[in-house]
């Protein structure tokens, strides 16, 4: 049997120097891969939480159907929360379980909201929210549209937004990574996504929101390809 002394345990054992140049090692990995790592995590909590809500609201759409016999097309503006007006305010506050926000929490949520102005969040930029209706779910997801909207056809849809989660960053709207605006490649999953509302419809407003909603999920890059079918603009 061979006897372990003590000189040979010493000569088995690690130096500070080999455990500090480990640890460094490990940080160095650690800071390059974590934001890839937070960012493809955030942007799967972002897309799920889109899906839902559009769930959410699509469903809202249909009940309302069966319980008043009105969809979109056939709401009209309702501007001072009159409940017995057919109007989207009413549809969305009987059919869901949305709290609507006023008065300071409204300009609070405003203020948090850097996103700018955009042609496919027509009526839905930070610039237009005291006019519009915001609605918030219990999970912190808030949607909201001008409270003018009406009549809403595909010909000339009602429009507003999605924000998965509320005033938390980045406050961004979802955009296409590549130059040409397309999203024939890529889209840059943020937490605002552009919708409209038609007919008995309720649906993405924009070449990105598109994507990540019809697209495929490319894991490396936690980003959507732009659908095949035509859907894009």
């Amino acid at each position: 049997m061979r006897l372990i002394t003590k000189n040979n345990a010493m000569n088995n054992a690690f130096t500070l120097a080999e455990v500090l140049i480990t640890l460094a090692i490990i940080g160095v990995v650690a800071a390059m891969t974590m934001p890839t790592l937070i960012n493809n995590t955030n942007g799967a909590q972002f897309k799920t939480a889109y899906k839902k809500a559009l769930s959410v609201l699509s469903q809202a759409v249909v009940m309302n159907i069966a319980l008043d016999d009105y969809d979109l097309a056939g709401t009209s503006a309702n501007t001072d929360k009159n409940e017995n007006t057919p109007s989207l305010y009413r549809m969305f506050t009987e059919r869901t379980n949305g709290t609507l926000i006023e008065g300071d929490e409204l300009t609070n949520y405003a203020d948090a909201l850097t996103f700018g102005t955009s042609e496919d969040a027509d009526g839905g930029d930070e610039n237009a929210i005291n006019s519009n209706y915001v609605f918030r779910f219990q999970d912190g997801i808030v949607f909201t549209f001008p409270n003018s909207g009406a009549s809403c056809t595909e010909a000339d849809p009602c429009k507003g937004f999605i924000d998965t989660n509320g005033t938390k960053g980045p406050n961004k709207l979802v955009e296409c990574t590549n130059s040409d605006g397309d999203c024939t490649s890529k889209v840059t999953i943020n937490d605002i996504f552009p919708i409209k509302f038609y007919d008995q419809t309720v649906a993405p407003n924009s070449p990105a929101a598109r994507a990540v909603l019809y697209g495929s999920e490319n894991n490396e890059q936690g980003t959507e390809t732009n659908p095949s079918d035509g859907t894009g603009s």
